[in-house]
């Protein structure tokens, strides 16, 4: 007879995990609007992963951060945020597209940041898992 235990020990390593997730995805959106620089009527794409994770934490108010990302383990699918044409309907050249090289270059070295940093905290976690492991 196997038992499953249902184990909370991994909730901000999948929170983490899924925000990894949309950073590298917003690293492609970035890396495909530089290379559709020059196309014409091509629209500049995003994603805004921190804003879906915020509404998911936020629909959990009044619960301490552990409980928050515990309920957002419930059910990681609500943390697949979606890409986006952005400013569709602006465009400051002729020929109709709204890339921005400059700036997008810029939002790509923020991304990468953030993408670093999120690195670590996953590192982070794992570092406590092995110290708790190691101390029983």
């Amino acid at each position: 007879m196997s038992v499953f235990v249902k184990t909370e020990a991994f909730d901000y390593i999948n929170v983490l995990d899924k925000a990894a997730d949309g950073s590298w995805r917003r690293n492609e959106l970035i890396t495909n609007n530089i290379a559709n620089a020059d196309t014409p009527t091509y629209k500049r794409q995003d994603i805004d992963f921190e804003t879906t994770l915020r509404q998911e934490l936020r629909n959990t108010k009044y619960q301490t951060m552990d409980s928050k990302v515990h309920h957002a383990n419930d059910d990681l699918g609500k943390l697949n945020a979606q890409p986006y044409e952005d400013m569709t309907a602006y465009s400051y050249r002729l020929d109709g597209n709204n890339v921005d090289p400059e700036q997008e270059n810029i939002e790509l070295a923020s991304n990468q940041i953030r993408y670093n940093g999120i690195m670590s905290g996953i590192d982070a976690e794992f570092n406590n898992l092995q110290s708790v492991m190691r101390s029983t």
